[in-house]
């Protein structure tokens, strides 16, 4: 059997972490190859090491039998190699056009000859189906539309190799669905694809074989047809994992956090982004907010936790009115938050794991003295969460967040803002682009909350974590909620024509 690309016993390793340790991986043409592992189990290293982005320190890379040298991006692409990054690499104040052509332009006498260009982008968007506009600007267009531009770039270099890393972790419903046509029919046209993901899902869906990765090691490589998904999981983590969460019955308490009437402006044209929405969230319930990306869900949560201003309306915790207050006022008032964007409004990634840990406590008397942190306990702190949250990272408290894989960056937000106490967790995305096994832990701790008596407000785009731990569904469209739904009595079709506003409930 002739492979297109074989990676050979590669390791690769970084400061106080083998990444990849003697892992071997072997890509047919033509086939759709899912490669599945947890957060840090080393396939975004392993997939960087295919395009020239890492040197590994031992192993070899075939390419269709001949072993080759892959020293940077530009090797890759030589050989036919492309990759969609998980953060997408787009010029934002540049147009699809020029993104896809930057960097392979055809000139002529020092000018630029873009209307070839234009005709074969065409060509390629509509022979795919990939329907860009090659005149928009990237920042003007949909995350789905800029992964497009992605696709196009390794189909504009003739790529037949395809890496995508993440593919979906941004993505809605409907456009995962989409992007998963476009995967099977480039590898129909013969085009090998490698797949990396944790999404069981998906790898069901469109993966003919799947190589699965476990801190760093190689497992065992698997047809995806004879396996199920409970045994693709147990190979991932290295214990069964519990896809459904077991919850008590609920018993709800006095409301915790009141919002009456709540006005956003829209930051494009005059339509309101939150539209007087009303709403209660009490002790001893998780209340989900659902909806398709950008129906005014992260507006809402930006006016909840005091990140943005708001137009009218009111805020209560616990009766008391925060609708004007700080956001440190509303932390101590006993609100936590989990936000959608971790490197944005989660982290400092410059700053240690340990002061990230801090980042809401240091000015606490047990934490400081006249102004001067108290150093010790700052230590003991990070490393009581680190080890109660199971944060893994190359040198414990003392490594830069930066470095981290996205699934611990996110266990150390989620451990800071549980350890407040709070009287309402506000979780946006809580498992975005997390395993499985980060996933059931943090349902876990969402359900805790709950069972403490505490009010959980999360947020999510993902269907299945919305039926599966919420006690009551609002569905927010179009900046106002459509329907307040009971999870045991409302089927996810339904729950589909409510996000999409072509069905609207009676309030509760």
């Amino acid at each position: 059997m002739e492979y297109v690309i074989e990676m050979l016993h590669i390791t690769k390793e970084f400061p106080g972490i083998i990444a990849n340790d003697d892992i071997t991986l072997q890509l047919k043409k033509g086939e759709i190859h899912a490669l599945l592992g947890e957060n840090g189990a080393g396939k975004s290293t392993l997939m960087s090491v295919l395009f020239g982005l890492y040197q590994p320190e031992k192993g070899t890379i075939r390419k269709d039998g001949v072993e080759v040298k892959i020293k940077d991006p530009n090797d890759a692409n030589g050989l036919g190699i492309g990759m969609v990054h998980q953060h997408f690499k787009l010029v934002h104040n540049f147009t699809v056009l020029q993104n896809i052509i930057l960097g392979v332009e055809t000139t002529k006498n020092g000018f630029l000859k873009m209307d070839e260009a234009r005709k074969k982008v065409m060509e390629l968007s509509n022979r795919y189906g990939l329907m860009v506009d090659p005149d928009a600007y990237i920042s003007d267009i949909t995350v789905g539309m800029q992964q497009r531009v992605e696709i196009l770039k390794m189909l504009y270099r003739n790529n037949e190799i395809l890496i995508f890393d993440e593919p979906t972790a941004v993505l809605t419903p409907q456009e995962i669905e989409e992007l998963m046509k476009i995967m099977k029919e480039l590898a129909s046209e013969g085009k090998s694809i490698l797949f990396i993901t944790h999404k069981l899902n998906e790898i069901k869906e469109v993966a003919d074989r799947c190589t699965v990765l476990r801190k760093g090691k190689y497992i065992d490589t698997i047809d995806v047809s004879e396996t199920s998904k409970e045994a693709m999981s147990e190979m991932m983590v290295g214990r069964k994992v519990d896809l459904q969460i077991e919850k008590a019955e609920i018993s709800v308490g006095a409301p915790v956090l009141e919002v009456k009437d709540l006005v956003v402006a829209s930051k494009q044209g005059s339509k309101k982004a939150v539209n007087h929405v009303s709403f209660k969230v009490s002790k001893g319930e998780i209340v989900c907010v659902a909806g398709i990306d950008g129906n005014g869900q992260s507006e809402l949560v930006y006016a909840l936790t005091g990140l943005s201003s708001i137009e009218g309306g009111q805020i209560l915790l616990n009766g008391e009115d925060i609708t004007r207050v700080s956001v440190r006022h509303r932390n101590k008032a006993g609100m936590s938050h989990i936000p959608e964007d971790r490197h944005k409004d989660g982290l400092v990634l410059d700053y240690s794991l340990q002061d990230n840990l801090i980042l809401k406590k240091y000015f606490t008397p047990g934490f400081q003295k006249n102004g001067f942190l108290r150093f010790r306990e700052a230590e003991a702190y990070a490393d009581k969460l680190i080890e109660k949250f199971d944060i893994r990272s190359g040198k414990g408290r003392e490594t830069e967040t930066r470095s981290m894989s996205g699934g611990n960056q996110q266990k150390a937000i989620v451990a800071r803002e549980i350890d407040l106490n709070p009287e309402i967790l506000i979780a946006v995305q809580p498992t975005r682009g997390l395993d499985v096994g980060a996933i059931e832990y943090i349902h876990k701790q969402l359900v805790t909350q709950r069972d403490e008596g505490k009010a959980v407000l999360l947020i999510s785009l993902e269907l299945d974590e919305v039926m599966n731990i919420s006690d009551r569904i609002l569905v927010m469209y179009e900046g106002e909620i459509v329907a307040d739904l009971d999870p045991k009595e409302v089927s996810v079709q339904e729950l589909g024509l409510y996000m999409a506003g072509s069905k609207r409930g009676e309030a509760r």
